[in-house]
């Protein structure tokens, strides 16, 4: 009986596999580490032999193996040590809460223009017009709104 394949649901996590199914990223790291750690390894063993020519080379390759393997989140190592200088460095550290409203300033501008239009009113005399209607109910009191 055949096993079933599983199949991912989130198909952007999927990343492509260029040659011996290892992304780009990962063998760009790996080509490194190698072009890195073997001439470190025989120069290295010239002077303390195999054993501690072995150390070096591996001291020397695990932070490439480390850039391309280590993933958290969708992030690389880079991204998240961007992420980490620009929080606790370039952003300023107190950020205050201010709780003004963003229309507070059309709010001011309003009221300004009502009182200029309430000093006009005076200034010229204008004397206020009673109103009269056919409405009996008394509205100072909350009950007999409708």
């Amino acid at each position: 009986m055949a096993e079933p394949v599983q199949i991912p649901k989130d198909l952007s996590k999927v990343k492509t596999k260029v040659f011996f199914r290892l992304t780009k990223r990962q063998l760009i790291c790996f080509s490194l580490a190698a072009f890195i750690g073997v001439p470190s390894f025989f120069i290295c063993r010239q002077w303390g032999g195999n054993t501690a020519a072995s150390f070096v080379m591996i001291v020397v390759m695990i932070p490439l193996f480390f850039l391309a393997m280590y993933e958290k989140n969708g992030k690389t190592p880079e991204v998240i040590a961007a992420d980490y200088v620009r929080a606790r460095f370039i952003r300023p550290v107190y950020r205050p809460y201010i709780r003004e409203k963003e229309y507070q300033e059309v709010l001011k501008a309003e009221e300004e223009r009502r009182k200029e239009a309430k000093r006009a009113g005076k200034k010229k005399g204008a004397k206020k017009k009673e109103r009269t209607g056919n409405c009996t109910a008394d509205h100072s009191r909350p009950e007999n709104f409708s």
